[in-house]
This record gives C-alpha cells, structure tokens and sequence, in this order.
C-alpha cells in the first residue's frame, strides 16, 4: 500500500564560504563552495490529486510572486518528463526560509518535491538520477536531495560529501530587502576575487578548529551584493562589532550569518536585530 501524501522537511542552507572561479561560455559562473545544511526548513505537503488535469501549488507567503511556486512546478514537470507518469499533484508550502535571501529555499522546495515525487510513486530511482533531474532546475537543487555539508563545484552539480566535528548555533539576520541571485551575479565580474582558503574551511569545519575557519572564510559575492544593496554592509560590519568572529553573508545575499557557541551571545543580537526591523532566525547546522 503506497502513501497518497507526505509532509516533509525542506531544509536551508548556508555557504560558508563561496568563491567565483571563473563563467562558463553559457554565462553559468563557476563556483567552488562549502554549504552547511540548517536546520532551519519549510514543511512541504504533497498528495496525489487523482482525476485532476493539473497539480496545484499553493503557498501561505503571499510575498512571494510566485518564486517558489514556479520551482515547485518544475519540479514535477522535470519528473514528469524523466520517469514519463500522468499523476498530479495538491502540494502546499509552509515557508518559514526568508525570501531572496542566499539560504536556498526555492532550490530546496524543488529539491523535496522531487524527493516526494520519488517515494508518492515508488519510483525506486537512484539519488544520482534524482540529482540529474535537480540540476535541470537549478544550481542548488543537486545539493538539496543530499542536504549534508559538503564541498560544491562547478556551477552546483558536483558534490564532495564533508564530515563535520560540531553543529554550530546559527544566528540569521535578513534585510527587508532581498537581491536576485541573477542581479549579483549580473555585477559579480567587475569586483576583485577574495582571499579564501577553501581546503583551510574543510579541514577547519572537519577538526573543529574555530580560529582557522574565521580567518578561512569568505563569499566572493559580498561585494556584489553590498553594491547593489548596501545595507548587507552594514549588517557584515555590525556582526562583527557584535563581537562574532565567524560570520559572513550566505549565497548570493541578502541574508548573513553568525556562528558562535555563546548562546546567551547568539539571543542578545537576534533581539537586537529584532528590533532593528530585520528578519530573524536562531538555527543549527546540520552535520
């Protein structure tokens, strides 16, 4: 007896640090990343919808303008077009990952639609095929149907499995505005490259050695991002005032991070940041 619906988690994420390799004659830049899974998710519910002629998507963030929505909705079509079924689908998505924020949410909303997809149907494929399927969607979604730590390369598609020592209390602070991952990456090629030691972040996330990850990391896309928005800036500055050491923007922006093992630290600077009108999440990384 197979299930007609499922709920599931669908995960955030964070890049610890990101470097801008070089583009690609499609325009696709190269990257090479180290992503931290949170555990900060959507929920996503997705039945079977026998008799219907389409699958429906419906979201309780009406901010959205139908981002995610669309992603979803590739999502099954992507499916649809590599295992050849007819079904369709009610899917509803509880957001709770900011908006154009650089923590992947509509990548990993796509990602566990497919993962749904594959179980609601028995279709019994092999994750290596469910991650060809994903990155016909996006660059993140490979990294979603795994969602474990992990080095990330090319343009997404190529995934190196991490084994972390800790999970880090995670401090999340958003700008009302977001940015368009194509807006900064529109702008990425006129800033200089930053000083980051990719091999130096593994070995640091894998020992636990905080001091190497702090002066390990960094995301080449801070720049880019602080032009077109900059009060990510301000936030970066502000973190690091707040007296965090390991600390920087995820993705393509706006959000930013702080990790520490102060708890006490870590609430103070979310009511702070609260009450300065950002969007606010504690979290964990998942290892």
């Amino acid at each position: 007896m197979f299930n007609n619906s499922l709920v599931l988690k669908s995960y955030a994420k964070i890049n610890v640090s990101l470097r801008v390799l070089g583009k690609r004659d499609d325009a696709y830049h190269l990257l090479e990343m180290v992503n931290l899974p949170l555990e900060l998710h959507d929920v996503i519910e997705i039945a079977k919808f026998p008799h219907s002629s389409d699958t429906f998507i419906t979201c309780d963030d009406i901010g959205l303008q139908n981002a995610r929505h669309n992603l979803c909705a590739k999502a099954v079509e992507a499916m649809r077009k590599e295992f050849g079924f007819s079904d369709n689908f009610n899917i509803s998505i509880h957001k709770e990952i900011p908006f154009a924020a650089g923590l992947g949410g509509g990548s990993s909303n796509a990602a566990t639609v497919i993962l749904a997809i594959n179980r609601l149907l028995d279709l019994k494929a092999p994750v290596e095929r469910l991650m060809k399927v994903g990155e016909s969607i996006g660059a993140d979604v490979p990294f979603f149907i795994l969602c474990k730590p992990a080095k990330v390369t090319g343009i997404g598609e190529e995934i190196q499995l991490l084994t972390i020592k800790n999970s880090y209390p995670c401090l999340i602070v958003k700008p009302q505005k977001g940015l368009s991952t194509t807006d900064v990456f529109s702008v990425a090629d006129r800033f200089e490259r930053t000083s980051i030691d990719t091999e130096n972040v593994i070995e640091a996330l894998e020992t636990g050695n905080d001091l190497l990850l702090a002066k390990s990391i960094g995301n080449d896309l801070y720049a880019p991002a602080a032009s077109l928005l900059p009060e990510v800036k301000d936030l970066i500055t502000s973190l690091q005032d707040d007296g965090f050491s390991i600390f920087g923007m995820s993705g393509s922006g706006s959000a930013c991070f702080a990790i520490s093992e102060d708890l006490k630290l870590l609430k103070e600077k979310a009511h702070k940041y609260e009450q300065k009108g950002y969007i606010v999440c504690l979290t964990k990384t998942i290892k």
